[in-house]
């Protein structure tokens, strides 16, 4: 709702790993994480599904028809865990695990580098059944609102951290066919987009084939400044000042996109995607998307439009 009031024509990231942050569905969140199978996740899941569907209904009303883009989950489970004693105690007796068995299960997900882990579009494709429930939620909150509200609502799906086109295309037809059964359950048609975040090198480079399958790129800058750097955004302002102050950079590039490496891959996929896909829809989020001079350059190479973070 800020951001209607703010004049913002749409949502270019919806970060659904923050609903799963509520009070009233973390512990089910975690049954799901200690599940031993499919089907234990999937019980776990049944749980969530009703207050994520909710999610998107609201969010779906209060845009009344504006494009919302909708990043399936993207962190790794271990940040779901609880971190402290007494919280796991608390998980511990709240579901029956010990907190031997808790810790074991802490350890398994335990990574030495996360952010290039198991996330994204891997965990997607290792516990299909999570983005299965997600799709879910979505597209009958589609069918709720248009039913209520007497319009057509298009949500975009947002598959993040591919590198290639063989793990866009997996999730594609898993997506497709959690859209078909609730058209066949719900007697109603669907109008929807799946595309993906560019936010690797690899994917950038494969932007053409990705293309083949994708309607739309979302440039995830945050990311794709990491993985062309080799630079930890957290870790950079200990050492980024000081290349500022002997001349060796001009801006942050976290801050301030770097147009001759990542904006050069940016230019470059959204490219090899036009040239595939005329229509391919094209935007960036991510702390760029609020900064003038790189909103500045987006536009100069023909992005569609930018995402910015919450006013704060």
């Amino acid at each position: 709702q800020t951001a209607i009031d703010f004049g913002a024509e749409g949502i270019g990231l919806c970060r659904t790993e923050h609903m799963f942050f509520e009070a009233d569905r973390i512990l089910a969140v975690r049954e799901m994480i200690l599940a031993k199978d499919a089907e234990g996740r999937r019980s776990a899941l049944a749980k969530i599904l009703p207050m994520q569907r909710q999610d998107f209904v609201h969010l779906f009303k209060i845009m009344s028809g504006l494009p919302v883009t909708i990043r399936l989950l993207d962190p790794p489970l271990h940040e779901f865990l609880p971190k402290s004693d007494d919280e796991l105690a608390q998980l511990s007796a709240t579901t029956g695990t010990s907190l031997e068995e808790l810790r074991h299960r802490a350890n398994q997900l335990h990574e030495y580098n996360p952010m290039l882990g198991h996330r994204g579009c891997r965990l997607g494709i290792s516990h299909p059944e999570i983005y299965e429930m997600q799709a879910r939620a979505i597209f009958e909150a589609v069918v709720i609102v248009g039913a209520e509200q007497g319009k057509t609502v298009v949500p975009e799906v947002m598959i993040p951290l591919i590198a290639g086109k063989a793990e866009f295309t997996f999730l594609q037809t898993l997506i497709a066919d959690i859209a078909d059964e609730v058209v066949k359950e719900r007697g109603v048609e669907l109008e929807y987009l799946i595309g993906t975040m560019i936010e690797l090198p690899r994917a950038a480079l494969s932007a053409g084939e990705i293309a083949e399958e994708a309607q739309f790129f979302s440039f995830g800058t945050n990311d794709l400044t990491q993985t062309v750097y080799g630079i930890s955004r957290d870790d950079s302002a200990g050492f980024l000042a000081d290349y500022r102050a002997k001349g060796i950079i001009e801006a942050d590039p976290f801050a301030t996109l770097d147009r001759d490496g990542v904006g050069e891959l940016v230019k470059l996929a959204s490219q090899r995607g036009l040239a595939t896909r005329p229509d391919l829809k094209l935007g960036i989020c991510g702390e760029h998307g609020g900064d003038p001079a790189s909103i500045a350059f987006c536009h100069s190479i023909g992005l569609n439009y930018v995402s910015c973070s919450p006013f704060r």
